[in-house]
């Protein structure tokens, strides 16, 4: 029955007035393909006008979340690393989604319950971190307002939607990325809206969501038991001498190694000899927990905010929106585990993991002449081909097609996500 309700749609509508303008433009659509198809004429770019711009993207480096058993094998996070550079300076507040107080965090305060060796906290965003942020602002600095003037020079509230999720190193990552955009320029405040935990879909919320906790509920663990998965974590033990029952595996190595590496910080040998393999085995363990068969864990996952970034595209489409409800650049500060499941979906996935101040960028373009839309994607700054679109330069109607296998809105994921509660009220559980 639930399958049912979450059968593929060619695309998703939001409002009737949207669905009138996105038919319209199926239309003229499906009249230009077969002219473009006998022409075999590539569309000229020259004639395309940038329209929005999408950009969801990890936070910069930061400490790990959880050291290693043993102490002589863990880094030493010194409290200099949190030395906020200068340049990176910008006030902003931090509302809830509909412009009140600041949702209450209870992440912020559980990194804190650990202190690594050295003086810092689990998940602590750094300096480095902090530059690697500026500089990605600087990046999205030099394409949409010094390459193409496309966003204001300085910071406008009417241009620019922020939101993160209500974690510390994200909200400071995001500052940064900003400071970096708009070279601490602002015309009005800068208000990075955030959502209650229980609610959040910046991640995969597995808290909230009962049906995908429960779908992957002992997966990470039985990964760690799978063939070659298995006997490579052994080996990396065995190298670090550390005991067989301790709950180490691939993905805390790997969020050990990562940390250190970016800061140059080398306290174990045997991390850096078996680097590659700890990485690979770490991809391996997220595609064992989040299968790409199972069609729902991805939906629980990341449709909500694949929800998001559709609506966001749908109101620039339709014209009769009005004009202070869409802004010319969504940003939207997230983590690796949102940006694996994400470029899955939109097949892209290139079996590394995000590193840190990774940008996954969506654009929305529009032609002069024929009206059409296009979508284009970057993943590190890389032109993407995602699945469905004959080329880098993707028709809407056909991106629309890729991502609504997986679209959830809210209604459908708080239906999908209560499946197993409501299993277990009709099983007298």
């Amino acid at each position: 029955m639930i399958g049912g309700v979450f059968s593929v749609r060619m695309w998703a509508p939001v409002g009737f007035l949207t669905s009138l303008a996105y038919c319209v433009h199926q239309r003229r659509t499906a009249r230009a393909e077969p002219r473009r198809a006998e022409n075999q004429h590539p569309v000229d770019r020259s004639q395309l006008e940038l329209k929005m711009v999408q950009v969801v993207f990890r936070h910069g480096a930061r400490s790990p979340l959880k050291p290693l058993p043993q102490e002589e094998q863990q880094a030493e996070w010194n409290l200099q690393l949190l030395e906020v550079p200068p340049q990176t300076q910008f006030d902003y507040t931090v509302t809830n989604l509909t412009g009140g107080p600041k949702p209450h965090c209870p992440f912020d305060s559980q990194y804190r319950e650990t202190k690594l060796k050295g003086g810092m906290f689990a998940g602590q965003l750094t300096n480095v971190g902090m530059q690697q942020m500026f500089a990605l602002g600087e990046r999205l600095r030099k394409n949409y307002v010094e390459d193409i003037p496309f966003l204001s020079p300085t910071f406008n509230p009417m241009e620019v939607f922020v939101r993160s999720t209500n974690i510390y190193r994200n909200l400071e990552s995001t500052r940064c990325l900003l400071a970096g955009l708009f070279q601490c320029q602002k015309e009005g405040p800068i208000i990075i809206h955030a959502d209650e935990a229980s609610s959040e879909v910046l991640y995969p919320n597995y808290q909230n969501c009962w049906s995908l906790r429960e779908r992957t509920r002992g997966r990470r663990q039985a990964a760690s038991l799978q063939p070659g998965i298995s006997e490579d974590l052994q080996k990396v033990k065995e190298g670090m001498c550390i005991t067989s029952n301790d709950g180490v595996d691939f993905l805390s190595l790997f969020d050990n190694m990562a940390a250190e590496q970016v800061h140059n910080l080398l306290s174990c040998p045997t991390l850096q000899r078996f680097a590659r393999m700890i990485e690979q085995r770490a991809v391996d363990t997220v595609l064992y927990v989040m299968q790409r068969e199972d069609r729902e864990s991805l939906q629980m996952a990341v449709g909500p905010l694949l929800h998001i970034l559709e609506s966001n595209l749908l109101k620039v489409v339709d014209p009769a929106t009005p004009a202070d409800k869409t802004r010319k650049l969504y940003l939207y500060a997230a983590h690796d585990m949102t940006l694996m499941p994400l470029l899955i979906t939109l097949g892209i996935f290139d079996h590394k993991w995000p590193p840190f101040a990774v940008d996954l960028t969506m654009e929305l373009y529009q032609h002069r002449q024929s009206k059409e839309w296009f979508v284009q994607l970057y993943y590190r700054g890389e032109e993407q081909v995602p699945k469905g679109c004959p080329d880098r330069l993707c028709p809407l109607d056909k991106f629309l097609n890729t991502i609504s296998v997986y679209t959830l809105s809210p209604e459908k994921y708080h239906t999908l996500c209560s499946k197993v509660q409501v299993m277990e009220l009709g099983n007298g559980k």
